[in-house]
């Protein structure tokens, strides 16, 4: 997905199965199948539908591949961010708050929460960013969080995953379709 250009709905709808996920390539980090699958639920008639759509496939997905789904999306600050192959809207998301540019207590800190919560669930700490002001939000979300139990955080993690999915077709779509 090229964060500069901007989509119209009626654009996708019309698109053929290999556009549309070329287009949406990145809505859902590594997880092209999502965008594969709700091609076929088009028409979408407002951005809602489209979130919809992507989160219902993941939502009707079987387990293995929701995990699957989760364990595709980069740590914050992780090794992925280390070695610059984050995707590009990952990288965009993660530098907004400073991850890309840590000092070495909150390096150490974030490192700590990443270990302990991929040994507690699984699967890296996904946090939608864009619903944080603040590093500290961040930390006091992800420490919060390693006190669920796996049901519970495994479905914040899947609605994490379409708050990201949101904000990311918001950069995508153009401004007249989203504030329909």
């Amino acid at each position: 997905m090229n964060p500069l250009i901007h989509v119209a709905l009626t654009h996708l709808n019309s698109m053929d199965q290999r556009k549309f996920e070329t287009i949406l390539g990145g809505i859902v980090e590594h997880s092209p199948w999502v965008v594969r699958c709700a091609w076929d639920k088009r028409p979408f008639q407002s951005l809602a539908e489209l979130v919809d759509a992507l989160t219902g496939v993941i939502l009707e997905a079987d387990p293995e591949q929701q995990l699957k789904l989760l364990r595709a999306h980069p740590e914050l600050a992780g090794q992925e961010a280390i070695a610059g192959t984050m995707t590009s809207e990952s990288t965009s998301e993660q530098g907004r708050l400073g991850l890309d540019a840590l000092e070495q207590a909150e390096h150490k800190r974030l490192i700590s929460i990443n270990l302990a919560y991929r040994e507690r669930f699984g699967f890296p700490l996904i946090i939608a960013l864009r619903q944080h002001d603040s590093l500290e939000s961040v930390f006091l979300a992800a420490e919060a969080r390693l006190c669920h139990d796996k049901t519970t955080e495994l479905r914040i993690a899947i609605d994490q995953v379409g708050i990201v999915i949101r904000g990311r077709l918001e950069n995508l779509l153009e401004k007249s379709e989203i504030e329909s």
